[in-house]
């Protein structure tokens, strides 16, 4: 309940402060010199909206594993340590505080050239982050994410003030994206984001519930050896809320090592793999992928129903995973979603 009267208020603030600019902006230009009024009621009830907004917000925060900082003020220097923060950051309009990001970082801008220019420092790879660097830095904030425990622990250890972002859903990356914008003073732009992706993901929700069927789904997280998702992992909840069956949503882990075998048992109607930038077709090619033994029984290499996704969208927990789902719809409904899907064609 309060995180839903935590967005209103932002939201509302949002508006009233973009009606207020546009009344200034007449004003100003001499087209009515008479709401001068208006505009003052405007600014006391964006004042007073303030006012009540602040009294959701507690610079006392918890992240995904539990753990509980306290900040008296709002940083200006944060270091992230994974390429979905980074995104977060800058999407919720914090990206003017990011003084460090990983090598892997690469949206929204090619930092690597930034990096080179001298208007961003690399903390080296997501795995193995030097805390050497981190340190010259000197921030008042690093955000971490998934499995990075030894250098959270290290980093902590050492007095910094470090938030994990490791969410397993949906929900978990909305939730995320909202605290960032409130350890980072953007409250009202991740309210607004959240409110957007909300909507787009609605979208895609209601129209597959139109849908006559719910095909059955393969995402193969690796080969060789097979790798899948389980109900754990956000790429399932990603392929049920695009009107899909993930086969293996009856394994309660989120990544796991799986066999052709079972597979083959259970026979997905669409296959769907990763492909993004530096990162080459770990599969082969779909032609392999038919070619692998006992494969051709599969519906969906009978149907030619082999598909690819960019993994940066699909693999990481960012605003940009609404962008996933969106593509998944396609791919999976064809009949409801303009179908602008990679196949095996």
């Amino acid at each position: 309940m309060k995180l839903i009267i935590y967005t209103y208020i932002a939201t509302i603030i949002a508006i009233f402060s973009v009606l207020s600019a546009a009344y200034i902006y007449t004003y100003y230009q001499g087209e009515n010199a008479g709401i001068r009024s208006t505009i003052s009621d405007l600014e006391n009830q964006i004042a007073s909206l303030r006012g009540e907004l602040y009294k959701y917000h507690n610079l006392t925060l918890v992240d995904d594993g539990g753990y509980v900082l306290s900040l008296t003020s709002y940083p200006l220097r944060v270091v992230s340590l994974a390429p979905s923060n980074t995104e977060i950051l800058f999407a919720v309009g914090a990206g003017g505080k990011v003084v460090g990001v990983t090598q892997r970082c690469n949206y929204p801008y090619n930092f690597s050239a930034w990096v080179e220019a001298g208007n961003m420092t690399s903390v080296g790879d997501y795995w193995t982050p030097s805390i050497e660097v981190i340190v010259t830095l000197k921030p008042d904030l690093i955000l971490a994410a998934f499995d990075q425990d030894e250098a959270v622990s290290t980093l902590r250890g050492m007095g910094y003030k470090v938030l994990v972002l490791s969410p397993n859903s949906m929900d978990g990356i909305l939730k995320n994206i909202l605290l960032v914008g409130s350890v980072t003073d953007r409250n009202i732009e991740a309210a607004l984001l959240v409110n957007s992706l909300s909507h787009r993901i609605d979208v895609v929700v209601s129209k597959v519930a139109n849908a006559t069927s719910r095909p059955k789904v393969y995402y193969e997280v690796w080969y060789d050896p097979l790798w899948s998702v389980g109900s754990e992992g956000w790429e399932n909840t990603l392929i049920e809320k695009a009107g899909g069956t993930n086969i293996f949503a009856d394994q309660s882990i989120n990544y796991f090592e799986t066999s052709s075998e079972a597979i083959i048992e259970r026979n997905p109607d669409i296959i769907i793999f990763p492909l993004g930038p530096g990162m080459g077709p770990f599969w082969g090619s779909f032609d392999q992928v038919r070619a692998r033994p006992g494969w051709s029984t599969i519906g969906a290499v009978q149907n030619n129903s082999l598909y690819t996704i960019n993994e940066d969208i699909i693999a990481r927990p960012s605003p940009r995973i609404v962008d996933a789902l969106e593509i998944l719809a396609q791919i999976i409904h064809p009949e409801l979603f303009q179908q602008n899907s990679t196949n095996g064609g």
